[in-house]
């Protein structure tokens, strides 16, 4: 269920066939619902238009936007697809135990705005189609591919096989992120919200890399840290090499003579 008028602009954008749109009285004056509706008409989309308190009966939020619309699931990847050949510059996204919407939803929009390949869902992390995941995702949802496995040492030795350096992103001990070269394919597993990754499964893993912190905090949240480590590599296709650069050098390159 995608719920506002900019969500399912996105759906409409990127070719989904909604399968019906529904608008409260709320939308019969509001411009963007209006423009959406007609757009899901043309596609030949049915839209239905609600009786007063009905939507806000079955929305997810307590005061929703004045339309929703009913997708089907995201069709995923198939086994071959491009998607599972390690090329120089991709970058995987691999959520293991991530529960909190809000943040699997973040890194969904990370992973789009920085040009990653895909994300992948492992274990026990949150249903990608939860209303507030797919609100978090701001649209990403319909951008970058996806798919859901429950075997996360499955998927590990998968991606592997498939040429993909398997990385885990750790607290501490890690390599610096910044100093990794992210022109090597790579498959990023972030963990769960509170305990992190599974050590059994880091052990599978090729390495881990870790994100230096000044202040006292312990950690970042696992969508910021998802968009911090995404952002290095994009920074790195754009042009710049590995090397983490920081205020006491100049910001030069420690690679640097």
């Amino acid at each position: 269920m995608a719920e506002g008028a900019e969500l399912i602009r996105c759906a409409l954008e990127a070719g989904v066939a909604l399968e019906s749109v529904y608008v409260s009285p709320d939308g019969d004056h509001d411009r963007a619902t209006q423009d959406v509706c007609r757009r899901a008409t043309a596609a030949g989309v049915r839209v239905f238009a609600l009786g007063a308190g009905v939507l806000e009966r079955v929305a997810d939020t307590v005061t929703p936007q004045p339309v929703l619309a009913v997708l089907p699931m995201l069709e995923e990847p198939p086994p071959g697809a491009d998607l599972w050949s390690g090329r120089p510059g991709s970058l995987v996204v691999v959520l293991v135990d991530v529960r909190d919407p809000g943040n699997a939803g973040t890194a969904l929009r990370a992973a789009d705005a920085s040009g990653s390949t895909a994300v992948l869902f492992a274990g026990e992390s949150v249903d990608p189609y939860n209303p507030k995941t797919v609100r978090a995702s701001a649209g990403s949802l319909f951008h970058v591919p996806l798919a859901v496995r429950d075997d996360p040492f499955a998927l590990a030795s998968e991606l592997s096989a498939a040429g993909f350096r398997t990385l885990a992103t750790v607290v501490r001990d890690g390599e610096d992120y910044a100093d990794l070269d992210w022109s090597v394919p790579t498959a990023l597993f972030l963990g769960n919200e509170s305990s992190g990754l599974d050590a059994a499964l880091c052990g599978e893993l090729a390495g881990s890399l870790a994100i230096p912190m000044a202040g006292r905090a312990e950690s970042l949240n696992v969508g910021v840290a998802c968009a911090v480590v995404c952002f290095e590599a994009f920074r790195q296709r754009r042009g710049g090499g590995p090397g983490a650069r920081s205020i006491e050098d100049g910001g030069k390159d420690r690679n640097d003579d």
